[in-house]
């Protein structure tokens, strides 16, 4: 009996390491946002927030590792901890942080709405009267949909933007409705330049659209949150931030201070 101190002892000493080791499992959607995230040929990922978090992984000196999920089922995987943090342009609401927690912004930009380019441009509400708006499921747009749009135009949800590009292009639906930075991307795409253009952005409404891009953490989970949080702030700090901007933008993507 006085060897069980010590043999639990040694097992601690052996766990330890491996404890050390564990990976911080990053969740993101399982379809491409680019230029934020999207698949190449050999199944591998990379965009500007994949570089970010690769970046935000050895900032924190750890081992981190991809879950790819349905972006409607993100919220419940990371509560049923299929992963460690959400990572994949989620907008920080006052809604989703009822039931999850949020790190620092890593980014924000606007709203908007894109149509075929002989449309009269315009992103308010009398602009949109009787027409068709593209939405993906379970975004803020779909929010800003319901309050502002939903008395005077149709709604078409779809569970990839993509899906909703194609049927713009295809003439089906008179607009798609999303962040800037990924209608821009289709926008300047083969499939978008021809036929659509931006008819411009929605008024802000913070509560609805949010505060800025973040990672989603579960509630209570204070450490890990402390220790993105550091390692998105030495990553403004000391540059790399804006080095791994300028691969994919020309602008400032980080938004007001």
């Amino acid at each position: 009996m006085k060897m069980l101190p010590m043999l639990l002892a040694g097992l601690t000493l052996a766990l330890s390491p491996i404890a050390a080791q564990a990976e911080i499992r990053f969740g993101i959607m399982n379809e491409s946002y680019p230029p934020f995230f999207a698949k190449d040929a050999s199944g591998a990922w990379h965009g500007w927030e994949i570089d970010l978090m690769n970046a935000v992984c050895e900032q924190m000196k750890e081992k981190c590792s991809i879950v790819e999920l349905s972006w409607d089922g993100l919220i419940p995987a990371l509560q049923s901890k299929k992963f460690d943090v959400i990572w994949s342009s989620m907008s920080n609401t006052a809604e989703r942080s009822k039931v999850i927690d949020f790190t620092d912004k890593y980014y924000n930009t606007p709203s908007t709405l894109i149509g075929p380019k002989d449309q009269k441009p315009g992103a308010a509400a009398d602009d949109v009267k009787g027409k068709t708006i593209g939405i993906q499921v379970s975004t803020i747009q779909s929010e800003y949909y319901k309050k502002y749009f939903a008395k005077v135009a149709d709604e078409k949800t779809y569970q990839t933007l993509d899906e909703a590009f194609q049927d713009l292009a295809a003439g089906r639906i008179d607009y798609v409705f999303g962040d800037s930075l990924a209608l821009d991307a289709f926008l300047n795409s083969d499939g978008g330049k021809d036929c659509c253009a931006k008819m411009g952005d929605v008024a802000d409404d913070k509560e609805i659209l949010g505060a800025g891009v973040s990672g989603g953490l579960r509630k209570g989970d204070a450490e890990l949150k402390a220790k993105l949080n550091a390692a998105i702030a030495a990553l403004r700090s000391d540059g790399k931030y804006d080095e791994i901007t300028r691969k994919y933008f020309n602008f400032d993507i980080y938004g007001a201070k």
